[in-house]
This record gives structure tokens, C-alpha cells and sequence, in this order.
């Protein structure tokens, strides 16, 4: 995707617009929530389930706000530089130097510290713990403290998580991060009291565009089976087997 200085202009003001708008009304939009599509009402049985997700990387903004309402809905600290999910800036230079920043998660959106002119390519792309169905976090945990769930979410037992901070160093994907106030590791969990309740995770409903989604593997009608049967897919660090359960739309080659 070549970007203008034009193009450029109005991708920034968008994200400016996105983080200062994002913190004021974040709240009530993850709060009003929206029923997650095909889970049904009542006692919620895992066997029936099976969830995966989606990133569509050529409809994001870079806004932040699923950063920002990831920290209000999960009760990530905002004065430490910790993330369930952020959002990473990807810039090709001219002279094919790329560039990649994630200033406080992309809460605070992005400064535009290179000038347009010298940009070649740029583009988003939102992160999150990638719930393997191979979880090398889950195969390094000394007290069986992170575990899969029958329904596919990688979670944190804090009862029994020592703290011993294996997974975090586990994790290919930088996707974990020390909770100063448990005393434990922590991640994102996809917000599993959402979802087992009908709601869609906290990130994917405050995304303004559509970027995030995220639905039942099971269901051959959910809207993450039709993304993957109609588009063409990729998943992070492939080779590294495993088997992430997020997946990307328009993923660029320069994605690290």
C-alpha cells in the first residue's frame, strides 16, 4: 500500500482524533456491550465451543482505543507499560529502512516524528496473546499454573502462578507480562468473563472499524469461519509450530 503525504495527513489525524475522543467514551461503549454472535443464552458449556480470532490489518487505524479499553475492562495498570493488546506501527523509509513504534500501546496514538515524504509504506497492526493450540507458555510452566481451556483460551491460575515469570520468557510472542500487584503472570485472556457470558471480548467491541473480530470455530456461520474461508490468511511466527489461533488479513511480509 503506497501512502501519499495526503493519505498520510489523514491516517494521523484520524489516530489523534481516535486517542483523545478514545479515553471519554471507551467506558460506555464496552460497557453497553453486544451480544457476541452464534453464543447461546444461558449456562455456558465449554465443550460447545471452540473460539478464534481475527485481525483485519488493512481496515486499522491505529486509533488505540482496543488497547484503552483493554486496560478499563481487564484492570491493566495505566501507569505501567503493560498490554493484554496494543497496536504496532509499521513504516517503510524510502530507503527501505522500516520503522516500527508502539508509543504506551497506541493508547496515546502516534507523532508523526518522519516526515511523510520520506514514508514509503505504512500500516498498523494489533497484537494480542495468540491462545496457541501449542502453547509453549503452558509447557514451561513448573505448577501447572497456565492452562488451555476445553474451549481453546490459554488462562492464568493465580492460586497457584509462583511468580517464576517462565512463561513470560516463553511466550514468542511478547504476549505476557509480570502483575505487580498479584505477584503473577498475566495476559490476555480474551476476556473470558465476557464471553462466557455473550459478549465479545472488550477490544473487539470498541474497535471503530471492524478490524478485530472474533468468534466460535465450532460454528461453520460464525463470522470468523466466513474471514477464513473467503480470505487469504496468515498467523505470526508460523514456523514456530505453535499453532496460533489468531488469525491476519493482509498481513505485510515485514511484520515481525
Amino acid at each position: 500500500m503506497e501512502v501519499t503525504r495526503r493519505e498520510f495527513t489523514k491516517i494521523g489525524c484520524r489516530v489523534i482524533i481516535g486517542a483523545a475522543a478514545g479515553s471519554a467514551v471507551i467506558e460506555s461503549v464496552v460497557m453497553k456491550g453486544k451480544a457476541a454472535e452464534n453464543i447461546p443464552a444461558g449456562e455456558y458449556n465449554w465443550n460447545e465451543h471452540f473460539w478464534g480470532y481475527v485481525v483485519d490489518t488493512r481496515i486499522c487505524i491505529g486509533c488505540g482505543r482496543c488497547a484503552n479499553a483493554c486496560k478499563h475492562e481487564n484492570h491493566v495498570p495505566f501507569d505501567e507499560p503493560v498490554y493484554r493488546t496494543w497496536v504496532e506501527r509499521y513504516r517503510t523509509k524510502q530507503d527501505g529502512e522500516v520503522v516500527i513504534d508502539s508509543p504506551n500501546g497506541s493508547i496515546d496514538g502516534f507523532s508523526d516524528d518522519i516526515p511523510p515524504e520520506e514514508i514509503k509504506k505504512a500500516f498498523y497492526v494489533p497484537k494480542i496473546c495468540n491462545h496457541c493450540e501449542n502453547p509453549p507458555c503452558v509447557q514451561v510452566c513448573p505448577v501447572g499454573a497456565t492452562y488451555a481451556t476445553e474451549d481453546g483460551v490459554v488462562l492464568v491460575d493465580y492460586k497457584y502462578c509462583i511468580g517464576c515469570r517462565y512463561c513470560i520468557q516463553g511466550c514468542p510472542y511478547g504476549a505476557r507480562y509480570f502483575n505487580t500487584e498479584k505477584g503473577t503472570a498475566d495476559k490476555c485472556t480474551w476476556c473470558y468473563h465476557r464471553i462466557t457470558k455473550g459478549l465479545l471480548p472488550a477490544c473487539v467491541q470498541a474497535c471503530p472499524t471492524g478490524a478485530r473480530k472474533f468468534g466460535d470455530l465450532k460454528d461453520p456461520d460464525s463470522i470468523v469461519n466466513k474471514i477464513l474461508d473467503e480470505e487469504r490468511i496468515n498467523v505470526l511466527k508460523p514456523d514456530l509450530g505453535t499453532k496460533p489461533k489468531v488469525y491476519y488479513v493482509g498481513l505485510d511480509r515485514e511484520v515481525r
